[in-house]
């Protein structure tokens, strides 16, 4: 269990940051009054969310490998991390569906249609929906966090002489 503690506190970091940006998006009025908005900048997220990934990163070849960590190392770490984010995804998405903001799917769902984004409302709830955003953000999370891991490894492997 000690050689994943770090992958694991991580992890629970990157799903809390991921709620308080869905509040951010909340407050902001990206789920309401601005939603048209919301399919662009939401894409924000990924600044603070590679942040994190490198911060993790560097924490495990500081504290875990001691400043020597070689890329198979950090890609094995970020790879776990990636896995356990995504193992989390589900709970934060529920979390942002049923409490932070319950609003979002009838508000994206009726104006996607609006816009003709989907022809009828259950097309459009087809799509928008807990269980669906759910798969998505488990998905997401592992894809986009490995290759985030990868092209960072790049750099924060200790090179050899």
């Amino acid at each position: 269990m000690k050689s994943i503690k770090i992958e694991v506190k991580w992890a629970i970091l990157f799903s809390i940051m991921g709620l308080l940006w869905m509040v951010l998006e909340k407050v902001s009025g990206l789920h309401g009054e601005y939603i048209d908005y919301h399919l662009y900048l939401t894409n924000l997220f990924a600044i603070p969310a590679i942040i994190v990934m490198v911060m993790a990163l560097k924490d495990k070849k500081r504290n875990f490998y001691n400043g020597q960590m070689s890329y198979k190392q950090g890609l094995i770490s970020g790879i776990i991390l990636s896995v356990f984010i995504a193992a989390l995804s589900p709970l934060t998405q529920w979390i942002t569906s049923y409490v932070i903001t319950p609003e979002y799917f009838p508000n994206v769902i009726k104006r996607s249609v609006e816009v003709g984004y989907y022809a009828t409302t259950e097309e459009a709830e087809a799509y928008f929906n807990y269980p669906n955003y759910a798969k998505q953000s488990a998905i997401g999370a592992l894809i986009m966090g490995v290759v985030t891991v990868a092209i960072a490894m790049i750099f924060i492997r200790t090179k050899s002489k």
